[in-house]
């Protein structure tokens, strides 16, 4: 299940059912359009990056694979899209300009991007997972120190920290696959 769309229908939305590419935009305009908005800053751009994003993704959905979840997919191409709408319009932008004046890509959208996505991730783990990662990376404990703390042996703590990991990079593997 993957944010209310059952399988069957991931399945048609890959093989480009109209029907299930329907039910994609129906569920994921209103998230897409708010990653845009967050992007470009204009609701008219924000609407043409939601409608090119869905149309790329329907174009491209044999390669989405339905085992794997299907927003991280959607939102990875609604970043580009963004992206090159931001681009487009700064040079178009630029033209009008008096040529004194330059408009950029703001530096930290990317690394807002990923942080979200990280965030996401860490949500999406156990509490015990979660807690090993924050206080191994957040807060800079050893695995010895974490396990002191959580009172629970050092190999815990490794089998946890490992899973974790594991599980992270499952999640955000999309992230290096986009840079």
């Amino acid at each position: 299940m993957d944010h209310g769309l059952d399988r069957e229908t991931l399945e048609r939305f890959r093989l480009g059912d109209e029907t299930a590419v329907r039910l994609v935009y129906e569920r994921f305009s209103g998230p897409l359009f708010t990653l845009a908005m967050s992007i470009l800053r204009d609701r008219d751009l924000a609407g043409d990056a939601v409608q090119q994003t869905v149309v790329k993704a329907w174009k491209a959905a044999a390669t989405y694979d339905p085992d794997r979840e299907l927003a991280p997919w959607l939102y990875s191409i609604g970043r580009r899209v963004c992206i090159d709408i931001y681009r487009r319009e700064r040079i178009r932008r630029h033209d009008e300009l008096d040529g004194d004046e330059l408009v950029t890509l703001p530096p930290d959208i990317e690394q807002a991007w990923e942080g979200y996505e990280v965030r996401s991730a860490l949500d999406r783990l156990s509490v015990e997972e979660r807690t090993v990662v924050r206080l191994m990376h957040y807060e800079g404990f050893t695995q010895p120190e974490v396990g002191e703390k959580l009172g629970v042996p050092v190999g815990t703590v490794k089998s946890r920290a490992h899973r974790a990991h594991r599980k992270l990079a499952g999640m955000l593997g999309h992230i290096l696959e986009t840079a």
